[in-house]
């Protein structure tokens, strides 16, 4: 749970307000995505996104909440395009489901690797809420898919997944994203979880 100093200090209520936040949180991307976290500060969020100082602190006390605003878009970004993904691959062969939905977390890391990077510096893990979204929606696949699989656990079973698979994408974007690029990183990490889940 983030600190009350790292939490908003109010929500935009009419469109005015919320294209606001939403120019400081497209400014504070643009930021990190160019000079990563380092250089951060509340003034140049604010002279990039073209509002006073005073404005970004009528929704944001620090630069921390406007992070934590961030992280949480960017979350429910990530989520929304995987969670669209899998229920467009819900009926197809397992092998090519599971393949369909490494490449697209490939492709989201490779468009957001700046900006993942630059938040994970930035001291805290992206959006844990939208790591559990994407969670239920692998348990859920794994259990409408239980008589292609062995017999597991779905609960732990999509924990652990989500884990490796955070570990090898994830992990890759932030240490090196080249390997993103091999043609075969898609196939090797598509056959460890295919391998993990006994398909």
């Amino acid at each position: 749970m983030r600190k009350p100093a790292a939490l908003p200090r109010k929500q935009p209520r009419q469109a005015r307000a919320q294209a606001t936040v939403d120019a400081i949180l497209h400014a504070t991307a643009q930021l990190l995505r160019s000079e990563g976290s380092a250089r951060l500060t509340t003034n140049r969020i604010a002279e990039r996104a073209g509002v006073s100082i005073g404005s970004l602190y009528q929704y944001f006390p620090n630069k921390e909440a406007v992070l934590g605003a961030l992280r949480e878009r960017h979350g429910r970004w990530f989520e929304d395009a995987t969670r669209a993904e899998m229920e467009r691959d819900w009926r197809r062969p397992l092998r090519e489901a599971v393949r369909s939905g490494i490449t697209l977390m490939v492709q989201l890391h490779l468009e957001g690797a700046a900006l993942h990077r630059a938040l994970t510096d930035a001291g805290r893990p992206l959006d844990p809420e939208a790591e559990a979204g994407f969670r239920r929606k692998l348990e859920a696949f794994l259990v409408e898919r239980a008589a292609e699989l062995r017999p597991l656990d779905p609960e732990l079973a999509s924990f652990i997944a989500v884990r490796a698979l955070e570990a090898v994408i994830h992990g890759a974007a932030l240490d090196a994203p080249e390997r993103l690029r091999h043609p075969a990183f898609v196939d090797e990490v598509s056959e460890l979880l295919l391998g993990y889940l006994g398909a």
